[in-house]
């Protein structure tokens, strides 16, 4: 269900402890490493014997990897020269010692200051230049040999070791440019940066290579950032064949103001393709009557009477006595911003209720509320520019910060937050940040936002944990929009139908 994403610096500690503590040598993780890189071109190209092969190798880790790499592509018969960036006096240690061993092989090594460097003509290309350390921005010398690289792009295969250089392994963002390779192998997890949607384009296939470090090593220092990975959906409890609708779960939806029935009835709709047993909408009188015109399995609890379009303050006392009966409120989508909806929203939070997700309008609203205490089971699930509501920030400096964002909006509301776009990410009190890797044009479009919250309101409603059901219903959620952008490869279609395709991706998956 998820995966461990080392930062950089957490892969480096464990190098560390493997090396110092538990007292595996440098030298074998090198040599380790370096097999996993043979064995993924043996992959992809069988017998590697005649190859034409160039390896590029910075003075680090990555440098000696690649020298290493070089020695056994020379053992199977290819033909390797590799260039490398500074003085082979500048190899240390571990990387000394392959570099040592690559040039009693006889393998040819060319300075890169002192040739002009050509890679035409070359079968593969091997980036080894810059690491999982390298952060700032490239500088003009190593900037030019990234351009070099990719200006083969079209005639040769790119594999990069461990990470494309140029590419932040935190963030996953080229620094200014990153290599762009067709494979990158990189060594016992992948790097928080490689799993992130900005990373694909430089990434092509990842490979992750065990390289021996311990298992008990990461257990005891667990990464801070988890992958969410397909198996998810079969967490997802089932319902049987004999088991009743209120066993499936009892949804409420909050919203629907004048005007922003849509949003309502797109979370109430969700809710149900997710397989709620009974999905009810609490909505102003007016704007219940086209829930109940067009959309006969959403029962409505119309507020106020006629002429009501907006919520009141004194609609709470109208659904207070109902709460009992639900397993999850979803609260937010069409509510509107008024100031009835706000102190509504003031008189839910402050009395018990159900497991509930905050959502749209509701996260506007609960930004202008004072002295709110949520459950640490709530979820919310703001968008960047809803996050910039709530944290008193811009748009642009959430999306720049989206890491350091999301750890301040746990701290502030104490709960569970989905911070969504391309790489969403979740994030509870005292838990990990989780992170989606995917990112799908189809899922830009109104409403989407409305299907994930009624998602998450039926696995809440069927007992998944807050963290559980935040992960699951983001990773149903954007299975649901691959399999649209391959009916939809322009775009065109709508959030209901995002709503739609949710049965037949859960059923590929369990």
């Amino acid at each position: 269900m998820y995966m461990p994403l080392p930062t950089p610096r957490e892969m480096g500690e464990w190098d560390r402890m493997t090396i110092e503590e538990f007292g595996i040598m440098g030298e074998i993780l090198m040599e380790n490493a370096s097999w996993q890189c043979v064995y993924a071109l043996i992959h992809k190209f069988g017998p590697l014997k005649g190859e034409k092969i160039a390896i590029l190798s910075g003075p680090g880790n990555n440098g000696g990897d690649g020298f290493a790499v070089a020695r056994h592509l020379n053992d199977m018969g290819a033909d390797v020269i590799i260039f490398y960036k500074k003085g082979l006096e500048n190899y240390k240690k571990d990387a000394a010692y392959h570099v040592s061993l690559t040039l009693k092989a006889g393998i040819d090594a060319k300075k890169i200051s002192e040739v002009e460097l050509d890679l035409r003509g070359y079968d593969i290309i091997i980036d080894g230049l810059l690491g999982t350390g390298f952060s700032g921005n490239l500088r003009e010398d190593y900037l030019k040999l990234v351009e070099t690289i990719n200006a083969t792009k079209d005639n040769s295969y790119i594999l990069a070791i461990d990470i494309p250089s140029g590419l932040n392994g935190l963030t996953g963002k080229p620094c200014p440019v990153a290599v762009i390779a067709d494979c990158t192998v990189t060594f016992e997890e992948a790097k928080t940066g490689l799993f992130l949607p900005e990373a694909k384009k430089y990434v092509g296939d990842l490979v992750i290579g065990k390289i021996g470090i311990p298992s008990f090593i990461k257990k005891e220092h667990p990464p801070s950032f988890y992958g969410i990975t397909k198996d998810i959906l079969n967490s997802i409890p089932q319902i049987s064949n004999i088991d009743h609708k209120s066993k499936a779960g009892h949804v409420l939806i909050i919203g629907g103001g004048k005007g922003l029935v849509g949003a309502t009835t797109l979370s109430a709709l969700s809710a149900l393709k997710a397989g709620a047993g009974l999905v009810t909408v609490a909505i102003p009188y007016e704007s219940s009557l086209s829930v109940k015109l067009n959309w006969p399995e959403i029962m409505t609890i119309p507020l106020g009477e006629r002429g009501d379009f907006d919520f009141r303050e004194e609609h709470y006392l109208e659904i207070k006595k109902e709460l009992s009966r639900f397993h999850s409120v979803v609260i937010g989508p069409g509510m509107g911003r008024g100031d009835g909806a706000r102190e509504f929203l003031r008189r839910y939070l402050a009395n018990d209720h159900p497991k509930t997700i905050i959502d749209a309008d509701a996260l506007y609203n609960l930004s202008k509320l004072d002295k709110i205490n949520l459950a640490q089971d709530t979820i919310l699930t703001p968008h960047p520019g809803e996050m910039g509501y709530l944290l008193g920030q811009s748009n642009s400096r959430v999306q720049e910060n989206r890491f350091d964002s999301i750890k301040q909006a746990v701290e502030k509301f104490g709960c569970v937050v989905i911070l969504k776009g391309a790489g969403t990410l979740i994030m509870g009190v005292n838990t990990k940040i989780y992170v989606s890797n995917i990112a799908c044009k189809n899922l830009a479009i109104g409403g989407s936002g409305d299907v994930l919250s009624g998602i998450i309101g039926t696995l809440r409603a069927r007992n998944m944990g807050a963290m559980d059901a935040s992960c699951a219903g983001v990773m149903w959620h954007a299975m649901a929009g691959e399999y649209l952008e391959k009916k939809f490869p322009n775009r065109g279609n709508l959030a209901q139908d995002i709503a739609y395709a949710l049965p037949e991706v859960i059923s590929r998956c369990v």
